[in-house]
């Protein structure tokens, strides 16, 4: 596991053989007809894993091996791993190209790139919700199929557009209940321990979904 910036770590999570098989499996699934919700409220695109029978595969990959691994990065978020939403989610031409600035339904949040080819679409970095760095950019993380990258879901990031080709990308949505029935918990999610920002904001770090000032800031910039 190595340490790559500030809060944000990674990790070899899966063999090719492995992405493929995912990847396989979600184009049998998508063929099939069958329904299919969104990932998310933001991707378009993409599978939840869990409605499609292969809930238990990631319930034991939970408890098994990201649990150990949340535990010694993320001990208060982390110490605890109750349940997860998983889903792939995909970017290309003509499906979602990128992804806005945003903060996770999650506690911690793994993220391991499936494939394919592509260039661009990397995953930048800014604050902590409702610190004073929360719109400050702090990292760029390049995947690279097979590798996982982790951070806590409270971490503003965004899915930069892809360039060419298709990236596709397994999401594991981590949730703490102990940690959520916390009054630290309940101070954020209510805004009630935001802090001032420390500067302008930096436009990368900008949400036109989330930010009331996104306008004044982007034509500034």
């Amino acid at each position: 596991i190595v340490k790559v910036a500030e809060g944000v770590y990674s990790f070899p999570m899966l063999t090719d053989e492995c992405c493929t098989m995912l990847l396989e499996e979600m184009e049998s699934y998508t063929a099939s007809g069958l329904p299919t919700s969104r990932p998310n409220s933001m991707n378009k695109y993409g599978l939840v894993l869990n409605e499609i029978g292969m809930e238990g595969i990631f319930d034991s990959l939970l408890q098994q091996v990201l649990l150990r691994i949340s535990r010694v990065i993320f001990p208060r978020e982390g110490g605890a791993l109750d349940r997860h939403h998983s889903f792939v989610v995909e970017y290309a031409a003509g499906k979602d190209l990128g992804l806005d600035m945003h903060t996770d339904n999650s506690d911690v949040t793994f993220n391991v790139c499936l494939g394919r080819e592509f260039t661009g679409s990397s995953l930048s970095f800014c604050g902590y919700m409702g610190q004073p760095s929360h719109r400050h950019l702090s990292y760029v993380y390049e995947h690279k199929v097979g590798r996982c990258v982790a951070h806590l879901g409270r971490r503003r990031h965004g899915a930069d557009d892809i360039a060419t080709g298709e990236r596709v990308n397994l999401i594991i949505w981590c949730h703490n209940l102990a940690y959520r029935n916390s009054s630290g918990y309940s101070d954020l999610q209510h805004q009630r321990s935001y802090l001032k920002e420390s500067a302008p904001p930096d436009p990368v770090c900008l949400s036109y979904t989330h930010d009331r000032d996104f306008l004044k800031y982007k034509e500034a910039s």
